[in-house]
């Protein structure tokens, strides 16, 4: 026979959650902070735009819009490649961080709610 164990866990405070939904929200900017430099560093060097079109076609490709700019070069057609199959899943990323403590919260909220309700756990 296997034993049951049930936790008991409270739901944590409104401050608690809010402190995780900004430690999330951090970590999300942070990410896409990050993509967003590699986008311009890699437009700039490789298909030799200027640092404000590198920002402009780095910054559509992460928000899902599509380049601005046509790149010539090889070099420039391989990263533009990369980068938005990257900055897909970058950006995709990002958005479950920051909705992770939320999903969280009401889950957590949900078996709380539920728990002892036409249960026949015994």
């Amino acid at each position: 026979m296997t034993k049951v164990i049930r936790m008991r866990k409270p739901l944590p405070s409104r401050r608690e959650f809010v402190s995780h939904l900004a430690r999330n929200a951090q970590l999300a900017g942070g990410i896409l902070l990050v993509s967003l430099g590699i986008g311009v560093l890699g437009y700039h060097f490789f298909a030799q735009l200027r640092w404000l079109d590198s920002l402009v076609n780095a910054s559509m490709i992460l928000g899902g819009m599509g380049p601005v700019d046509a790149v010539r070069s090889t070099g420039g057609k391989w990263f533009e490649s990369l980068y938005a199959l990257f900055s897909g899943v970058a950006f995709l990323t990002s958005v479950s961080v920051f909705i992770a403590p939320m999903l969280h919260r009401f889950l957590h909220r949900f078996h709380l709610e539920t728990k002892g309700e036409g249960s026949t756990e015994g």
